[in-house]
């Protein structure tokens, strides 16, 4: 058994540690990035704020490209057409919406790999915000295997998107540990026999580690 996992019999045994990105990852989405791209489309608070998410799952499930999703996106706000520039500003906020980074877990994803442990990135994400992400930050390339939605024509909570991300690491999923700020999501992961964390805030997720035997992994 590798360094680092857990050593009691009544803990899970754990070779490998997946991670959400948005809200684990990073932070909570940049209020600025979010009135940049409210004021490009034109609409209220209120109306851009339903414009961006009802087809927010399309986007991730890779059935919207980038530019179709913020065509949909424009329309839903009012705007009948956006420029080509409109566009790569919509890009860009929409990539500095979701990467201020929750330092403490990048750091974490650091350490285990470090002690040799597989780490992998399982997302709900578009198109754009993959290769802007990929693009942005140079340590992503650190992972075993990143599991992008959009690429699969799948999205969490689907019970397939976990095997996926199991294989791509090489690894029995009862042996994977999963890290996600939904709570949905965390069922799927436990459906596909994935271990499931929980993440609201730092000081809770250390807790339930704690609670589950699986302190020695921090």
């Amino acid at each position: 058994m590798m360094e680092g996992a857990a050593t009691s019999s009544a803990s899970p045994q754990i070779e490998a540690v997946l991670f959400d990105y948005g809200q684990v990852l990073s932070q909570g989405p940049n209020a600025a990035a979010w009135e940049r791209m409210r004021a490009t489309t034109g609409g209220s608070a209120e109306i851009f704020h339903q414009a961006y998410w009802t087809p927010r799952h399309d986007y991730d499930r890779g059935t919207l490209s980038g530019t179709e999703y913020w065509t949909v996106v424009g329309r839903k706000a009012g705007r009948s057409s956006l420029s080509a520039a409109e566009m790569e500003d919509l890009y860009a906020a929409d990539l500095d919406l979701w990467t201020d980074l929750n330092l403490p877990m990048v750091a974490w994803a650091r350490s285990l790999q470090e002690r040799g442990i597989k780490t992998g990135i399982l997302s709900n994400i578009g198109d754009r915000m993959e290769s802007g992400i990929r693009e942005r930050f140079d340590w992503i390339a650190a992972f075993d295997h990143c599991t992008w939605s959009h690429s699969l024509k799948l999205a969490k909570p689907e019970v397939a998107i976990y095997r996926r991300a199991a294989e791509g690491l090489a690894t029995e999923p009862e042996q994977v540990l999963f890290i996600d700020d939904r709570p949905e999501n965390i069922e799927g992961a436990r459906a596909a026999g994935m271990v499931g964390v929980l993440y609201t805030e730092h000081a809770a997720f250390v807790e339930q580690m704690g609670g589950l035997g699986l302190e020695a992994l921090l």
